[in-house]
């Protein structure tokens, strides 16, 4: 199994499997929330090649609005 980083420890240019190390989710996953337009909740990711790769600010930012969410639902 894969050490998991903190956020700190995360390089500035995160690959799926990292994030889903980091979230505790399939790598198949992620590649769904990569799917999803970022203003529709997927996570905002860019190509290069064939690999997809999302900034490390980016995807805190998502993740702290994923956060925000769901702690005003209820």
């Amino acid at each position: 199994m894969a050490k998991i980083l903190t956020a700190s420890e995360m390089p500035d240019i995160l690959s799926a499997q990292l994030i889903a190390n980091y979230l505790g989710l399939s790598r198949s996953t992620v590649y769904s929330l990569f799917d999803v337009k970022p203003e529709s909740g997927g996570i905002p990711n860019f190509t290069i090649g064939i690999s997809r790769k999302v900034d490390k600010r980016e995807f805190f930012s998502w993740l702290d609005r994923k956060k925000e969410a769901s702690n005003s639902v209820g």
